[in-house]
């Protein structure tokens, strides 16, 4: 683990971990390995990138675990539904 900050502020842990992989391990793969490691639950775990460099196997996952699943909604962005063309 590189990073483990606890920020009060927002009510939420800032992680970043290293993982070796073979391959990209892709944002729902993170989530559960984030989860094993800081033993949370993974609808608290928000990830935001999955960065690598060209012809490595080690990935960094930068992730926020929140404390409750309000504090994660009033600071995350909602998806935009997606808009039907031609109805």
């Amino acid at each position: 683990m590189l990073k483990d900050l606890n920020n009060k502020l927002l009510n939420r842990r800032e992680v970043k971990i290293i993982v070796n992989s073979q391959s990209n391990p892709g944002f729902a793969n993170a989530t559960k390995i984030i989860a094993e490691q800081c033993k949370a639950k993974e609808e608290l775990i928000c990830v935001k990138e999955v960065k690598s460099k060209f012809g490595r196997d080690t990935f960094l996952i930068d992730a926020m675990i929140y404390n409750s699943l309000d504090d994660k909604d009033k600071i995350e962005r909602k998806p935009k539904p997606k808009k039907v063309v031609g109805a």
